[in-house]
């Protein structure tokens, strides 16, 4: 007697018999996994990474159908500015060390493994408030492009600061 794939094939094998593979993640928990499975291959990214401290240091690492995945690193000191990331939603994690997000509702520790998700107009600055220099991964959907600067909520002098026109992630 024959098996049903001794007389149909196997079902694997035929192409449209499979159920279609997603473009990109459909939810923003499958963004925030992608980011956690990117951060769990610790040999594909952190080759990679430099240090820069004349300025922050990013690399696209991947790119797909309606994102792009980014790899920053950052000295002490170093810090985004603050912005937000124009139409596109994203996940930040941090990879390694120490960051510190600063928003309206205050600052936020960001330690190895925290994620945070944000959507379109979510205005925030992060920086290296540590003594040791971190890394981050930063999913964005759509990718990224544009990044408003928004001035500074006070300044050492206490006035506003003005907005940077740099485009980075």
């Amino acid at each position: 007697m024959n098996s049903d794939v001794q007389i149909a094939g196997d079902p694997l094998a035929i192409p449209h018999l499979l159920p279609p593979v997603p473009a990109h993640p459909a939810t923003v928990a499958g963004f925030a996994g992608l980011a956690r499975s990117i951060a769990a291959d610790r040999a594909a990214w952190a080759p990679l990474v430099r240090y820069d401290t004349t300025s922050r240091w990013y690399h696209r690492l991947r790119t797909g159908p309606g994102y792009e995945v980014w790899l920053l690193s950052w000295v002490p000191g170093q810090g985004s500015g603050r912005h937000d990331h124009g139409a596109s939603s994203g996940v930040l994690t941090v990879l390694e060390g120490e960051l510190t997000e600063h928003t309206e509702a205050g600052p936020r520790t960001l330690t190895a493994g925290a994620q945070q998700v944000f959507a379109p107009g979510y205005v925030h600055e992060v920086v290296n408030d540590a003594l040791a220099p971190a890394v981050s991964l930063h999913v964005y959907f759509p990718g990224l492009t544009d990044m408003p600067m928004h001035p500074s909520q006070t300044t050492v002098s206490g006035g506003a600061a003005a907005p940077s026109e740099v485009l980075a992630p």
